[in-house]
Order: C-alpha cells, then sequence, then structure tokens
C-alpha cells in the first residue's frame, strides 16, 4: 500500500504534542525498511520538515510530499461539510490534503498527532491524545471564544469517519466509544512510547542548577502554563510542606506561557512562596534531561490525561515521581509512581514529603520506572501502525484509486 504519515507538529514550543510526533517520525524512518511492500510518505506544510528529514538517513520506501495550506475558502468550505454533513454532496471541493491523496495515489492516510480540518474520502487513521473538552468542559483552553465548538466539531466527523483510531489506553477507548459511538473493533491501543532522549542514559549531566542560578533538591514540574496543569494546588501543596514539615522546597517549573503564567506567579506571591518559585519558560531538550537529573522528584499534578509524556521521561532517568491520579493513569503508569488527589493540596503535599523521606520507597519508585520506560518505545508504536495496516490492506484492495 501506500501510506501517507501526517506530520502536523513543526514547533518544539508546542510540548508533548511535538515531542511525541517527532519520536514517532524518526521511528517510522527506522522501521520504514522493515516493511518493504508499503510505499511511505511522509506529508507536512512546512519546508523545513522535507530539510529536516533531509537530515536523517531515508529508506528507499520512503519520500516527503509537501501539502499546501488551506486559503480561507477552502477553510470555510470544509467547516460547512462538517458542520452540515449534507453539503458534502454539494460543496464537491475538495481540500489541498485529499488533492495531495488522490494525485499521488494514497490508499491510507495515518495522522500521527492531531487531526485534519478536511472532509476526507481518503481512509484514515487518527491518533487521539485526550478528549477533555467532553470530559473537563470547564477549563478556559477547551471551551473559551468557541474552542468547544471547534473541537467537538473537529472530533465529531474526525473520530466517526476514521477507519481506525490510536488510543493509549482502555480508558481512551471508551471516552471514544462513548463519545463518538466508534465501534470498538476500529480503535486501537497503543500506549505513548517512552522520548528516546530520556532513555539515552550515556549523557552527561551538565550543571544545570548553575546554569539557571538554581538551588539543590528542588520538585521539578515540566508543564505549559494552562490551567489544567494545575500549578495552583502544586503551590499550595509546597506551602503545606512549608508549614506541616517545616520543609523549604524550591518548585521549578518549565513551559511556555499559555495565558496563565501571571496568574501563577501572583499566585506563588500570595502564599509567600516567591522566593521558593524559579520559572525558566521553555528549555532545550538537553536541559529537560538534566532538570531530570538533579531533580528530587516529578510533581506531575496534571488535572487531565490519560497520556502524559513528562513521568515517562522520568522514569527513564531515574527521578521518582508523585503524579495525579486520573483516568487511566494507573494503566499508564502501573506501580512506578506514587499517586496522589490532584484537587487535594494536602494529600499532594503528603505523597511529596513521603518520597523525600523514605528511601525505600524512592528506589522502588525508580526501579519500577526504569522497567516502565523501557517496555514501550516509538519503535513498537510504530510496529503497531503497521499492524494496522496490514490489517487494512486486505480490504483496501477491494477498490481502485
Amino acid at each position: 500500500m501506500r501510506i501517507g504519515a501526517y506530520f502536523g507538529a513543526t514547533n518544539p514550543q508546542v510540548g508533548g504534542g511535538f515531542t511525541f510526533q517527532d519520536e514517532v517520525l524518526k521511528a517510522l524512518v527506522r522501521q520504514a525498511v522493515n516493511a518493504p511492500q508499503h510505499d511511505f510518505f511522509v506529508i507536512g506544510t512546512s519546508s523545513s520538515l522535507h530539510d529536516y528529514l533531509g537530515s536523517l538517513e531515508l529508506p528507499k520506501n520512503l519520500s516527503f510530499l509537501l501539502s499546501k495550506s488551506p486559503n480561507i475558502f477552502q477553510r470555510v468550505c470544509e467547516w460547512l461539510k462538517k458542520g452540515l454533513l449534507i453539503l458534502t454532496r454539494i460543496l464537491k471541493v475538495p481540500g489541498p490534503l485529499e488533492k495531495l491523496a488522490k494525485k499521488n495515489k494514497l490508499d491510507l492516510i495515518w495522522f500521527i498527532g492531531g487531526g485534519s480540518f478536511e472532509v476526507l474520502d481518503t481512509p484514515y487513521i487518527a491518533t487521539v491524545w485526550d478528549l477533555q473538552h467532553r470530559l473537563q468542559p470547564w477549563f478556559p483552553e477547551v471551551s473559551a471564544n468557541g474552542e468547544w465548538a471547534a473541537r467537538e466539531t473537529q472530533y465529531h466527523y474526525f473520530l466517526s469517519r476514521a477507519s481506525f483510531v490510536i488510543v493509549g489506553t482502555e480508558a481512551g477507548r471508551e471516552e471514544v466509544e462513548l463519545f463518538y459511538r466508534v465501534p470498538k473493533f476500529r480503535i486501537y491501543k497503543l500506549p505513548h512510547p517512552t522520548p528516546s532522549f530520556a532513555l539515552n542514559q550515556s549523557q552527561d549531566v551538565a550543571d544545570v542548577c548553575k546554569k539557571y542560578n538554581l538551588p539543590q533538591n528542588y520538585i521539578f514540574y515540566p508543564a505549559q502554563f494552562w490551567s489544567h496543569k494545575n500549578h495552583i494546588n502544586l503551590l499550595q501543596a509546597i506551602k503545606i510542606v512549608n508549614e506541616k514539615y517545616g520543609v523549604k522546597l524550591p518548585l521549578v517549573l518549565v513551559g511556555a506561557d499559555k495565558g496563565n503564567l501571571d496568574y501563577v506567579k501572583q499566585s506563588a506571591y500570595d502564599l509567600g512562596l516567591q522566593t521558593q518559585l524559579f520559572v525558566l519558560g521553555f528549555v532545550p531538550q538537553a536541559d529537560l534531561y538534566d532538570l531530570y537529573k538533579n531533580a528530587s522528584m516529578l510533581a506531575y499534578i496534571s488535572l487531565c490525561g490519560p497520556e502524559n509524556l513528562p513521568p515517562l521521561e522520568a522514569f527513564a532517568i531515574g527521578c521518582p515521581v508523585v503524579a495525579s491520579e486520573v483516568c487511566g493513569s494507573k494503566e499508564q503508569f502501573g506501580e512506578a509512581v506514587l499517586f496522589c488527589d490532584p484537587k487535594n493540596p494536602q494529600d499532594i503535599a503528603d505523597q511529596i514529603y513521603r518520597v523525600l523521606h523514605d528511601e525505600n520507597l524512592k528506589e522502588e519508585l525508580i526501579n519500577n520506572g526504569r522497567i516502565r520506560a523501557s517496555s514501550w518505545t516509538a519503535d513498537d508504536f510504530v510496529i503497531g501502525v503497521f499492524k494496522m495496516a496490514e490489517d487494512f490492506s486486505a480490504i483496501r484492495k477491494n477498490w481502485s484509486n
């Protein structure tokens, strides 16, 4: 078959979405040679992706296709089609991606991450990270200024029409079934892979404390500054650790500001924690590795799930983890984290203190984390997608382009 792999992230500051797609793309380049029965085409809207692929050693059965970005007219047509499906019979104007697929006789398109704005006739595989606009519609980032309606319009069509849907956990499978009535046999579970930079134990640990003027024994939390990342409850937990246990813990935060950073800083000031808070903004991946390595622990207390990458990174690097108990998290992390109630600052504080002062618990978490980190890689993920493509090839041969 001729399979397109759509790469939707081009900016590392997107965070986990970019990391996930970049890891999987590199694994596709490595694994394509083991599937010579297929021709693979990496699809992107930026020529920089072509240049990036040029820096890799590409197998003969993998090449690049540049898709045009949609113009305003095309965007309006696609939103009209998704809003009123009967218009697909009237507005027979294919978008740039569908045109590209037809021109290159693609049998299947795999969306590595995110989704398509287009109404596609070419069969495709969707990848779902979360459906938080359905589960927790109160967060501004998934609801305000028409965001909820835009997401719902997008997902309703995109997932319902998908030939297959990839989720990371059983919880994710149940959500797709519940919200969009996709039959279970079309939903494949492929867990998030551990990023390779974290698995590379040969790295030398730099003196990030000196570079960023950080104290020792800090709590680390890498997360974009969205409200669902739950920074306020973590700050309140740090305050409780100060007062209840008499321990002043530095808190190091990294991530791009998505509109909530000033509120987080003001909250830290109101709690009297301004001297304990260190906000580094977006940091390069090499520094991220070292920040995990030097941390006392990762406190990953996001209110959203079920799939999150930072705990997997911490596992691989040997950093113990306190993490939110949210839907799907126990399936993803197992015995490798100490779970807490992310809405309860007292519980967060108690679990943080336990890790700090129980060496046996800390070692157990680190050992379990390393096992979990090495159990599923980006190559495993891509091989799982190849299996889906093989399953579909028996169906796809029944009609021509």
